[in-house]
């Protein structure tokens, strides 16, 4: 993974090389054609994921990584860190509403979430729709993502001003060693397994997570794609760190197009809860909270894998 994160990271650069330049050329036409730019991110070595882009607004090096945030036709406006695709505000409401509402629907009653991760806003954004969740604390270990995009994508970092969300910006891993039996549900919110969200993906970071979690306690990570084999080594190593942890670990499906594949994968563990039988429909639909993606039927389906997924996470 490593290895090819610096390959994306080459043909990043390259981009944005090639975008400087043509942000001098735009005015200028030649045989009657504007120079175009493009943020590409690469797949694998035979696929790339391109989108065509109005501008860049942000260029930015913090101290863990290399913040971009591009405006586009298509998908609005987009964060990259390290020129990997996180969010667009045409597809964010998928993934923030899967990672939120899915265990929110297990364990109604849930009052304390630790969210790791997610500085640009969008999972605290839907854990605001409860009213009678307490207390949020998020654990963000670059506090340069949480400024931007309070600047740059305010759809999604519109909620963390809620007087029942506390910030700490700093590493998740330390973080929550030193939790015990405080939380209802841990949402892990992470980059890719490389880079500064390297250690989420521990077996000692999920046996903390473990340990922060009440006797009921949820915990939901992002997963990885299972479609890929660079993605789904990844995806079947992390389940199998869950599985080793948790009594019941097993993982959750929804589609994002603008991700590798477009077919990504949720990790759900608990201590006590099956996502599916344990289920309180009833309950969650009586809140009327509004989505775009969720609902309690499409939370049922989310679990029935396909067949090669199944294979992966079993073997």
């Amino acid at each position: 993974m490593a290895k090819q994160s610096k390959k994306k990271r080459k043909l990043f650069e390259k981009c944005l090389k090639n975008e400087k330049k043509n942000k001098t050329r735009k005015k200028v036409k030649k045989k009657g054609k504007t120079m175009e730019l493009w943020y590409t991110e690469e797949h694998t070595k035979n696929v790339r994921f391109s989108i065509k882009v109005d501008k860049q607004l942000v260029s930015f090096e913090s101290e863990f990584q290399r913040i971009d945030i591009f405006e586009s036709k298509e998908f609005g406006r987009f964060l990259t860190l390290d020129g990997f695709m996180m969010l667009t505000e045409k597809d964010e409401f998928i993934y923030h509403e899967m990672i939120t509402h899915v265990p929110m629907a297990v364990n109604p009653n849930a009052k304390k979430i630790l969210v790791i991760g997610a500085g640009d806003g969008g999972t605290v954004r839907e854990l605001v729709k409860y009213d009678h969740i307490e207390k949020i604390d998020m654990v963000e270990i670059d506090k340069a993502v949480v400024d931007l995009c309070r600047e740059f994508l305010p759809s999604t970092a519109c909620k963390l001003e809620d007087k029942r969300v506390n910030i700490y910006y700093e590493d998740g891993l330390k973080f929550v060693r030193s939790k015990h039996n405080e939380y209802d549900i841990v949402i892990v919110d992470s980059t890719d397994p490389f880079g500064p969200g390297e250690d989420l993906f521990t077996r000692e970071f999920y046996g903390n997570c473990f340990n922060a979690l009440k006797d009921d306690g949820i915990l939901v990570n992002q997963h990885e794609s299972p479609y890929y084999e660079a993605d789904a080594i990844a995806s079947k190593r992390a389940n199998k760190q869950l599985k080793a942890v948790f009594p019941f670990a097993t993982v959750y499906q929804l589609h994002i197009p603008t991700y590798p594949s477009g077919h990504w994968l949720f990790g759900f563990a608990s201590k006590k809860y099956n996502p599916v039988t344990d289920l309180k429909a009833d309950i969650w639909n009586s809140f009327g909270i509004k989505t775009k993606y969720y609902n309690t039927e499409l939370h049922k389906g989310a679990f029935a894998l396909p067949n090669y997924v199944k294979e992966l996470i079993s073997e």
